[in-house]
């Protein structure tokens, strides 16, 4: 049988876009398929009451020129295309912490960083400096975050086995700036005693480098790079789903759909999450032991969403974030109980080309585990409503909702009197229209005590079989695209693609 493409990769999400975008490029006869009707998995956005809302994509950083994401986005040809927004130089996100009336600016640029945090611990510069010196070194031992083609493994083990709550207590014995440092770990889901400092570092660096927000939405990175790879021959077939890996002879031949046809290609690529891969291939070369290792490994909390529509010109749009978590709870948050959740929440203001001056809507974030929605688990949604899990799940929704909210008005006094409307997301909405098993917030968690059991290889057993996405190296859209150019740089066994993006 002859293959109907050089390249099947199974999803859309950012490494699978990315992937499908370069090699299209490449001049490879590409098809994406996605089991969903809105391409893109955390790019996705969704409208409510005439407002749109980002499913995963708040803000961007490193969009700076020349920074990296910036340069990805040029060689993509989407940096001149999209609508940015950069957000207040002087703050782009706050720390607010329980029982404590101060706000703790983050500011964009190292120096304007470490200026602004000295207002609030005028004796901790050293530190502070220390601090920023060793995020830097630590992101430059990543050759490719920083489009940098060679290097190897041997660069960055000095830095991959530093646990970040331990190095950030080891260099202020100030308990508050402590905090401050580690209060946006929701970034990355941050666990005391496990996530490793260069996850840490590497996601901080981009958005102290720069931080900036898609007006009306992040799906426009999806939609052109969608166009880019039908300009470029490619196809994207929506609303199929992917039921089969079939492999013969030791290689796979095809994919198999739920209407049980089948699409043949040279290789394939898979954007899934890797546990959902190997369920799905059936063959003897990927051993057991290897299946077992990876299903073993722990994935990110996932989280419960607020999404709330704001009375017309009520609310004040703000230029940057809200990161609050409870008194001494910064690296714990992921921990709590059912009589103490939510022990911290993130706070989005959507930018929209309508208004910037008045807030047309917000997001509040809290972690939830898939465990509180697992009595529903049996119920999925192939559609944008969540009412036919019934009313016990309702009347969970709104009581998360409204704790959330009475906590946010702590720091919003009669933010209620705003509200329009809200609409809520679980841990099931993350599954059903991500794609993760557990929804997960950032696939498989990484642990500074073994850092190398969680680096996924974008190579399998089977030789035309590749993974790619937010489990291989970092996840966001800066990590998920650099997963797509390792996916890449391994399939065409060179780094050409580096020094294009560099030098786009």
């Amino acid at each position: 049988m002859t293959a109907d493409f050089d390249i099947v990769i199974i999803g859309s999400g950012m490494g699978g876009l990315v992937c499908a975008d370069i090699l299209s490029r490449e001049g490879y006869k590409v098809c994406v398929l996605e089991k969903n009707r809105q391409i893109g998995g955390s790019l996705q956005t969704y409208v409510r009451d005439r407002v749109i809302f980002d499913s995963g994509v708040h803000y961007l950083g490193g969009l700076g020129e020349g920074q990296n994401l910036y340069q990805v986005f040029k060689y993509l040809d989407i940096i001149g295309r999209l609508k940015l927004q950069k957000m207040d130089e002087d703050v782009f996100d706050k720390i607010i912490i329980e029982n404590d009336d101060k706000e703790y600016v983050y500011a964009q640029g190292y120096e304007n960083f470490i200026q602004h945090l000295l207002k609030d611990f005028p004796n901790e510069e050293k530190a502070l400096r220390i601090y920023c010196d060793k995020i830097k070194d630590v992101c430059s031992r990543f050759p490719l975050y920083n489009l940098r083609s060679g290097g190897d493994i041997n660069e960055k083990t000095p830095v991959l086995e530093i646990d970040a709550q331990a190095y950030i207590a080891s260099i202020t014995n100030n308990k508050k700036l402590q905090a401050v440092l580690a209060g946006n770990n929701t970034l990355y889901a941050g666990q005391g005693g496990k996530t490793p400092l260069y996850v840490h570092a590497m996601i901080l660096n981009s958005y102290i480098e720069s931080s900036w927000k898609c007006i009306d939405g992040g799906s426009a990175i999806s939609k052109f790079m969608a166009q880019n790879i039908r300009k470029h021959g490619g196809e994207i077939r929506r609303n199929t789903e992917v039921k089969k890996i079939v492999v013969n002879d030791g290689k796979v031949t095809s994919v198999e759909l739920m209407d049980g046809s089948h699409i043949r290609a040279k290789n394939f690529i898979s954007n899934m999450h890797p546990v959902r891969t190997l369920d799905m291939t059936e063959t003897d070369i990927i051993k057991p032991a290897y299946r077992s290792r990876v299903k073993e490994l722990e994935n990110t909390v996932s989280s419960f969403i607020v999404n709330v529509v704001f009375n017309k010109d009520s609310f004040p749009y703000l230029k940057h974030n809200y990161y609050y978590h409870k008194e001494g709870q910064v690296w714990n948050m992921p921990d709590y109980t059912e009589q103490n959740w939510p022990l911290g929440y993130a706070l989005f203001f959507s930018a929209s080309s309508r208004s910037d001056v008045y807030a047309e809507s917000m997001t509040i974030l809290a972690y939830m585990k898939f465990d509180d929605v697992k009595q529903w688990a049996g119920t999925f949604n192939t559609v944008s409503n969540e009412n036919d899990r019934g009313s016990d799940y309702e009347f969970f929704k709104k009581q998360k909702a409204e704790l959330l909210i009475e906590l946010v008005e702590e720091k919003f006094p009669g933010l209620r009197k705003h509200i329009k409307s809200y609409y809520t997301a679980t841990p099931l909405s993350y599954r059903d229209y991500i794609g993760n098993y557990d929804g997960s917030m950032y696939g498989i968690a990484k642990d500074f005590h073994n850092p190398l059991k969680t680096f996924i290889s974008p190579r399998t057993k089977l030789p035309n079989l590749y993974l790619t996405g937010q489990n291989l190296n970092l996840h966001g859209v800066l990590g998920a695209a650099m997963s797509g150019l390792v996916t890449c740089i391994a399939f065409m066994g060179n780094e050409t693609v580096i020094e294009k993006i560099r030098n786009a």
